[in-house]
């Protein structure tokens, strides 16, 4: 059955948010039903403030409501033209103004954080990913291997996350003696393996520790693209510990695996919202639908400090010229528009 016909919030027109004002983040990921849902708990006379960059890839679920509630201008707007997350100067900003206008990319390896290496054989790519994320850009960016994120469109094939993360695994974080193990499916956890929550869990209890691990905070929910490390598999009580990248420790039953995945390598969908001192992105071809530019541009905005593009350039050329991600067929603005008496927008 599926899960989410079922789902209900807790604030809604009978019991709405009590707040002067409403703050949503990452809004281009908002869907037009969780939008409803929103709205229906919000009072009127509370400002609600949307943040989130509408170039990025759109909604999972229906709609493109950033995209629409933009264009129907008819709501105060403010659109920023300088990227703060890297200096000014940063190759990764310029080249991330050039792709969302459609413009081809310089890819001489001239900059300073901003790479393409052209590499047209899977199992040479294997290998350079390795030597970069165990060596070169831990030096580069003051960061560990462990900080260094890959990104690919795809979950299956030679470059999708699933082989990926069997493969960095194996280099990464091999196996040894010392390492407990335990295999759920068709993935072995390890203990040091990087892994990432993949649906939202409100009941799960975390806690985090300070020192001689006594327990100075607790509380419920752990949520969907969460990451951290495994750090201790206990096969007497059947349970696996994470600890979050904030810090939060989670014991999981072996019987709740179903909810963590290998995350050396995730899909470009799952790092939206989220970013990585230096990201790497195995571009090599694939399904036309998915290789796009909103998905490029997500890619290489992920990273802080460094973006290396393992494999094709005319890949990445490709990438720049599809905009078929663009493109959903949606009523949201003209509704808008009628309802505020609005003309007709020519915006494309």
């Amino acid at each position: 059955e599926d899960d989410t016909r079922k789902a209900n919030f807790e604030r809604n027109q009978e019991n709405p948010l009590e707040a002067d004002v409403v703050i949503i983040d990452e809004m281009s990921m908002v869907d037009i039903q969780l939008f409803q849902a929103l709205l229906k708990a919000i009072l009127p006379g509370t400002r609600l403030i949307l943040v989130g960059d509408v170039d990025q890839l759109p909604s999972v679920g229906p709609g493109q409501v950033l995209r629409d509630l933009m264009n129907s201008r008819a709501f105060p707007m403010v659109t920023l033209e300088k990227i703060f997350r890297q200096a000014g100067q940063s190759d990764i900003v310029v080249n991330a103004h050039r792709i969302n206008r459609g413009e081809q990319i310089t890819l001489d390896n001239k900059s300073e954080d901003f790479f393409l290496l052209e590499r047209n054989d899977v199992n040479v790519i294997y290998k350079h990913m390795i030597q970069l994320i165990q060596d070169m850009l831990p030096r580069y960016v003051g960061a560990t291997s462990f900080d260094i994120q890959v990104l690919t469109p795809m979950r299956k094939g030679s470059l999708g996350c699933e082989t990926l993360n069997e493969i960095l695994q194996r280099y990464l974080n091999p196996a040894d003696p010392h390492k407990k193990e335990h295999a759920y499916g068709n993935t072995v956890f390890r203990e040091g393996d990087k892994v990432m929550q993949i649906k939202n869990n409100y009941q799960i209890e975390w806690e985090i520790v300070g020192r001689y691990n006594i327990p100075i905070d607790k509380g419920m929910g752990v949520f969907n693209g969460d990451m951290g490390r495994v750090k201790e598999i206990n096969d007497t009580m059947s349970t696996l510990l994470v600890e979050f990248d904030d810090g939060r420790r989670v014991n999981y039953p072996f019987s709740a695996l179903e909810e963590l995945e290998l995350s050396y390598a995730i899909t470009i969908h799952k790092s939206q919202g989220s970013e990585y001192p230096a990201v790497i992105l195995p571009l090599l071809g694939g399904p036309r639908m998915l290789f796009n530019r909103n998905l490029l541009y997500t890619g290489i905005t992920r990273a802080r400090n460094c973006v290396t593009i393992l494999g094709s350039s005319e890949t990445v050329r490709n990438m720049i010229e599809n905009v078929s991600e663009n493109r959903r067929y949606t009523g949201l603005e003209q509704r808008i528009r009628e309802i505020c008496c609005l003309p007709e927008n020519d915006t494309p």
